[in-house]
């Protein structure tokens, strides 16, 4: 799995990693913290809440085009530098005031500002490490292991948004609404991580920067970044309308895929039973998904070490980390659930299932039968309908969401039944099935397809597809509330299934570019 791999590639994952678990850990949290400190109503926390999901990911189109023009190394220090002065104003807690609401707003411009700059350009280095041909035939091996490692990050930030948030309450006495904003400080020591990890390992990635490339041009030198070969006028068009069309699905999946953090989160608060127990307990404890994660991957090393020595490791590992878990399993044990911590699933699905994905593709590609990019997102949209289906099926019966007024004079949500956590754990499972089906493939398509002159654009215009999706996470909002749930839910379904037949549709012309 990671034989073969560009350097730069590890490098560059980490720092991504470490930029990701802050920016999850402060979005766990995120639309509870509106709600709780400002006393917004569902409908204008899931406003705010997509609009700064949607500056985030609309801001790298502008971030790829300055790239473009001042290399992409100088845009992702740029972009740590702006994002870190953004989460730093947020973690200060100054009150649920019209004052506090400005200067979070303000924190908000910035982390997205500074998202732009860093995110889309930092994928865009990525796969120019495989420009290089003898890394070209593991492009999406490499964009999948990048993907993975942005999930590790995402897997431990409920536990910290949440642990933290806990501490600073019990142990430094802050209320409970000046908390959050210890859980939005942590962003600000992950991100001084991901910079450190960027400048020790630049060695390995720093001829993909561009800066060099742009400098050896202006001296007449001929840069080996710049010399992939001239498109044709009808080629470009070609490839940048087939990228618009995938552009066109995505936003639909991430539209659905991001009510993770709203509606779903919603629903865990307020539907979802708030204590488990048993082996479901043990759900809901990080380090047991780890130990998960480590049986998964000595599982696979097991079969294909070829040495006696590496399979003996294998072993090892699993039997420790069995051992843990039957440690740790308490038949009698019940522990609370908080509503962020859902969360968790997504990231740990992505670590534990992406070597059973790319195995599944790699006995394909040895067959000739791996689908194409743009059939493995197709599936992908039907994947995340089915997903909602479920929720759909889950959600008859209940009640309408309701809200009652706290001591404070600002509605309160009440908590109107207990629905076994099973099923948003069952849900977070089709969902990611559906993500790395998607999100990884999506953009290794893009860095593979887009025309050499404008990488960075069209990285920008996928993170743009992806911030009108995130824009249409308030639907979520909007419907919670007013409508029975299982309609809520069947929105999403419908949109997914549609986005999917537009794009079995256009699969002629999307796979000629391929």
């Amino acid at each position: 799995m990671f034989e073969g791999q560009p350097k730069g590639l590890f490098a560059l994952a980490l720092a991504n990693t470490g930029e990701r678990f802050g920016y999850y850990t402060m979005l766990a949290v995120f639309a509870l913290f509106l709600r709780a400190n400002y006393g917004l109503s569902p409908a204008l926390a899931g406003t705010i809440y997509s609009a700064f999901l949607m500056f985030v990911y609309f801001f790298p189109l502008f971030g790829g085009m300055l790239a473009d023009k001042f290399g992409f190394g100088r845009m992702v220090t740029t972009g740590i530098i702006i994002m870190f002065a953004g989460y730093l104003l947020l973690s200060v807690p100054l009150g649920g005031d019209s004052v506090a609401l400005i200067v979070m707003l303000a924190a908000l411009l910035l982390i997205g500002f500074g998202t732009g700059l860093f995110k889309g350009n930092l994928q865009v280095m990525v796969g120019d490490l495989y420009n290089d041909p003898k890394y070209s035939g593991k492009r999406d091996a490499g964009f999948s292991i990048f993907y993975m490692a942005i999930n590790i990050g995402a897997l431990f930030a409920p536990t910290a948004a949440i642990k933290i948030k806990e501490w600073a309450e019990v142990s430094l006495g802050y209320s409970s609404n000046d908390a959050y904003h210890f859980s939005f400080a942590v962003a600000c020591a992950s991100l001084i991580l991901s910079i450190a990890i960027y400048y020790v390992f630049r060695s390995t990635f720093r001829h993909v920067e561009g800066n060099q490339g742009r400098a050896n041009a202006a001296n007449g030198q001929t840069a080996k970044a710049d010399a992939e070969p001239e498109l044709s006028k009808e080629e470009t068009k070609q490839r940048i309308v087939a990228l618009c069309l995938v552009y066109a699905v995505v936003i639909f999946f991430w539209m659905a895929f991001h009510q993770n953090g709203l509606s779903l989160t919603y629903f865990a608060d307020e539907f979802t039973a708030q204590s488990a127990e048993g082996l479901q307990a043990m759900c809901f404890d990080v380090w047991n998904l780890v130990a998960v994660i480590f049986i998964v991957y000595a599982l696979f090393s097991l079969f294909q070490s070829k040495t006696g020595k590496g399979k003996a490791v294998s072993a090892v590992v699993i039997g420790i980390a069995l051992c843990f878990l039957f440690l740790q399993y308490d038949a009698e044990g019940t522990v609370s659930v908080s509503a962020p911590i859902f969360q968790q699933f997504n990231p740990f699905y992505v670590v534990a299932l992406t070597p059973v994905s790319m195995a599944i593709f790699g006995a394909l590609a040895a067959k000739g039968k791996e689908p194409s990019a743009p059939r493995k997102i197709a599936y992908g949209m039907i994947v995340a309908a089915v997903a909602y289906a479920l929720m759909a099926f889950g959600s008859f019966g209940l009640p309408m969401p309701a809200s009652e007024m706290g001591p404070d004079g600002n509605p309160v949500a009440v908590h109107m039944a207990d629905v076994t956590p099973n099923l948003l754990i069952g849900v977070y499972l089709v969902l990611t099935f559906g993500e790395l089906l998607l999100s990884p493939m999506g953009i290794s398509f893009v860095s593979k397809v887009a025309p050499p002159k404008y990488k960075g654009m069209m990285m920008g215009g996928w993170f743009v597809a992806t911030a009108i999706g995130n824009q249409l996470v308030v639907v979520g909002g909007l419907l919670w509330g007013t409508v029975p749930l299982w309609l809520c839910w069947s929105v999403f379904m419908g949109v997914c299934l549609v986005a999917a037949v537009f794009m079995f549709a256009m699969m002629k012309r999307l796979e000629k570019v391929c």
